[in-house]
């Protein structure tokens, strides 16, 4: 009898997608009792079918996202779906893909704009792409730990230790598990303190409660007020449950599942759940002090508002860069250099496998791992005592690398055939690829071909991080021999 025990972990973090793992067993061969050519015909079109999926991944995503996002824009433009003439295709296409990629820009008010015909279907598609986003990140994830090799397979399961690789319907119900419970919550939160506070009806409380649920949960940012939720700026009984929302769906499902398993041994946590925590609280911090610094004598934005109330403002505006696109003060009456702050942290986003965009909080933090090694001379880039492996560093720096050329790259083409200052149109191409919905209020006023370009950069943005990550992660390979090493002139 042999038996084979591994001991050793390693820990890759997920960069731009969620890498979960599993204890690796090699299955028993049986041979098949039917060897009639029926069920040989069946098990060929199975494998086909599986083998498929596996070498384009990406394509599966992309078109179906896609699909969705082509039977929303159909939806919208019914004429039971607008309180007043029917949406055109451009209205109706921002708004479906600014829903399913829970982005949050829009070209018309969604609070009377829309009936409430209209605003169901925004809702769903905002809960088919959050739910749609976690679970295939998810299951992106499990497909990179079966298509690398034995070796790779321990690596990535002892990564996160989050999900058996096998067990594909536990993943999905854990995903609509911590989905419904977070917006359910919320909801009710939100509902009794409209009713108490605000004087709403029930059906109306509960109506309003339920779709911004939803919206904070899956980082979307849609809101049924059309200043957003500028008239609740100092209300902590509805601004506090949106953010926890927010930050909660924006933490990724491995890293939420993970908590769950291991919530009394924080020793066990994996490299890329410590990681997720330590910047998603480093940068919760530092978006606060930021907004308040900035902004607190500002006469638009947080100057007239008492202390607790501009306390609780910077703290939401704080949180809303992770990508959740609310606002409880006017963006476009920010300074600039807050709004270049924002950029920033809208840029790196919120935790891979969740709701959030943005480059995500483990890329940022491989790269900062990888400057500070470097720094310090260290021939390795380690963390919580774990190496980084090498392909984690470069897959962070081209996800990094090309995110930051595509923001470049349309931001030049907007600014150079559009009116509006070169910090209004940065916020707007960077809140549209990093799926955040803030906006300065330039999105309306944009020319249709620029619009078009911010809907392209919703769906690059949305599903670029997860599918380039897959994609450099199944690409890699080893090569038999290795070229001879040459060090040019850096810096």
């Amino acid at each position: 009898m042999l038996a084979l025990s591994v001991g050793t972990r390693t820990h890759v973090p997920a960069i731009g997608h969620a890498t979960l793992g599993r204890s690796f067993t090699v299955p028993e061969e049986v041979p098949s009792l039917d060897g009639g050519p029926a069920a040989r015909r069946a098990r060929a079109a199975r494998r086909a079918s599986h083998h498929a999926a596996r070498r384009r991944p990406g394509q599966l995503v992309v078109g179906g996202f896609a699909l969705a996002i082509a039977v929303g824009t159909a939806l919208l433009m019914l004429p039971v779906s607008s309180t007043g003439p029917r949406a055109g295709l451009l209205d109706a296409l921002f708004t479906a893909t600014s829903a399913v990629c829970v982005t949050g820009l829009v070209v018309v008010d969604t609070a009377t704009a829309w009936s409430t015909v209209g605003q169901v279907v925004v809702l769903v598609l905002i809960q088919v792409g959050g739910f749609g986003i976690m679970t295939l990140a998810t299951l992106l994830g499990l497909l990179i730990s079966r298509r690398l090799g034995l070796g790779s397979r321990l690596v990535a399961a002892t990564a996160t230790r989050s999900v058996g690789l096998g067990d594909v319907r536990s993943v999905l119900v854990g995903v609509g598990t911590v989905t419904l419970a977070v917006e359910v919550v919320t909801a009710l939160l939100l509902t009794g303190r409209l009713m108490i506070a605000y004087g709403e009806p029930l059906g109306r409380a509960l109506w309003l409660g339920t779709f911004h649920s939803v919206s904070a949960f899956n980082n979307a940012g849609f809101a049924l007020y059309s200043d957003s939720l500028m008239g609740f700026a100092t209300d902590a009984w509805v601004c506090l449950p949106i953010a926890a929302a927010v930050v909660i769906g924006g933490l990724g499902f491995p890293v939420l599942l993970e908590l769950q398993r291991q919530r009394r041994t924080p020793s066990r946590w994996s490299l890329h759940t410590r990681l997720t925590l330590l910047v998603t609280v480093v940068l919760l911090v530092v978006g606060t002090v930021f907004v308040l610094a900035a902004e607190w004598r500002n006469p638009a934005t947080l100057g007239p508002m008492s202390t607790p109330g501009k306390l609780l403002a910077g703290f939401f505006q704080g949180v809303m860069p992770r990508t959740a696109g609310f606002n409880s003060v006017d963006t476009g009456a920010m300074n600039t250099g807050t709004l270049l702050g924002t950029d920033v942290l809208m840029v790196i986003g919120g935790g891979s496998g969740g709701t959030a965009g943005g480059i995500k909080v483990t890329t940022f933090a491989v790269l900062l791992i990888a400057i500070w090694s470097e720094l310090r001379g260290d021939s390795d880039a380690t963390a919580f005592d774990r190496r980084i492996a090498p392909a984690a560093l470069r897959q962070a720096l081209a996800v990094v690398a090309l995110s930051l050329a595509t923001v470049v790259t349309v931001t030049i083409a907007i600014a150079m055939t559009s009116s509006f200052t070169l910090d209004q149109v940065l916020f707007e191409v960077v809140s549209a690829f990093a799926t955040v919905g803030l906006s300065t209020g330039i999105t309306a006023e944009l020319e249709h071909w620029h619009q078009v370009l911010l809907i392209v950069l919703m769906f690059v943005g949305r599903l670029g991080p997860i599918t380039l990550g897959t994609a450099l992660a199944l690409r890699e390979k080893h090569r038999r021999f290795r070229y001879p090493e040459a060090a040019p002139l850096v810096g």
